[in-house]
């Protein structure tokens, strides 16, 4: 998945004052200075600042200009892999939740598009889950991407979601592990709103920064800043506000298992400590501990999400002027 940014005029912004892409608010704290720990693509320093008003975490600037750079041809969406055991047990609960919020939305024939899909992999996954399911759209910007996904019959628009037109309204519209790479997560929330046919969803997941790993490694490269990727960061609460300014209602929300996060986290403190080695050529997300770190730290997570917040957010969302079903 390439991510989906505004139209930004980079310069321009790096010389202005940091203030919230949300809320516009200049009242901020500096959060954390972190670096890219998983691909290397630069050697500076990457400012995050928490906003007061709305509670989230943004970064400043956002090399909105430099995707190229920094989604390199190693990025683990580029590459193809056999999946680990983690891996595996996502892909089972994820095919588990898809299935359930379908058979929540009615009609005889549902339309679903994914923003930022890729070459369809997880609309594979919705028309396995629910026989109604006729039409499927992919809008992402990756141009590897557009054969493979109109071969498995998906409908594909390269482009950014905001520039994306269609007649068609959509009965389900995911955005996983999506909405934190944008530069204005309202802009794209409100725009996706607008694609909803009556009574349809919208799934996000996004990270949650009020999560114990996140505390733990704040001011170290926490695995959740994907950092420089991940531009705009919610909590739960935030992200709530946030999607009921774009005209949307979080009729459910929970969390998952964060391992990801985790096993980047503790594979930096390791390499620094000259344990483990990694550069450009030989990301952190293909060492062999990886797989490893992340299946104790998926146990942990799954161990502990009937008492305690974890460090990934999943919301169902549908148009506030509906009633929740």
């Amino acid at each position: 998945m390439i991510p989906i940014a505004d139209s930004f005029d980079a310069l321009g912004s790096a010389a202005q004052e940091p203030s919230c892409p949300i809320c516009r608010s200049d009242s901020i704290e500096i959060w954390a200075a972190a670096n890219d720990v998983e691909y290397y693509t630069s050697s500076e320093s990457f400012q995050y600042y928490r906003c007061f008003s709305c509670d989230v975490l943004f970064l400043h600037p956002p090399p909105v200009a430099r995707l190229a750079e920094i989604y390199p041809s190693t990025y683990y969406a580029y590459v193809a892999t056999n999946p680990s055991l983690v891996q595996r047990i996502k892909f089972f609960l994820d095919r588990r939740r898809l299935r359930h919020i379908l058979a929540g939305i009615h009609g005889c024939e549902l339309n679903v598009l994914d923003v930022g899909g890729g070459s369809g992999q997880v609309l594979d996954q919705v028309r396995s889950a629910d026989a109604r399911v006729r039409l499927t759209q992919v809008v992402d910007l990756d141009p590897g991407a557009e054969n493979i996904a109109k071969a498995k019959g998906h409908l594909y628009a390269r482009c950014a979601i905001e520039e994306f037109s269609t007649s068609r309204r959509f009965d389900l519209i995911l955005m996983l592990n999506l909405i934190e790479h944008v530069q204005n997560p309202v802009t794209v929330l409100r725009k996706a709103a607008g694609m909803l046919a009556p009574g349809g969803k919208i799934l996000i997941k996004t990270p949650n920064f009020d999560s114990l790993d996140a505390r733990l490694f704040r001011k170290r490269s926490w695995g959740g800043y994907h950092c420089p990727r991940h531009w705009v960061l919610f909590t739960a609460e935030s992200f709530k506000r946030s999607a009921g300014t774009a005209g949307l209602r979080v009729n459910r929300i929970s969390y998952t298992q964060g391992a990801p996060f985790w096993a980047i986290s503790i594979f930096e403190a390791l390499r620094r400590r000259g344990l483990v080695r990694a550069s450009a050529e030989a990301p952190a997300p293909f060492h062999p501990i990886i797989p490893v770190l992340q299946g104790v730290f998926a146990a942990f997570d799954l161990a502990r999400l009937p008492f305690s917040s974890t460090s990934q957010i999943f919301a169902e969302l549908s148009a506030s002027h509906e009633m929740s079903h």
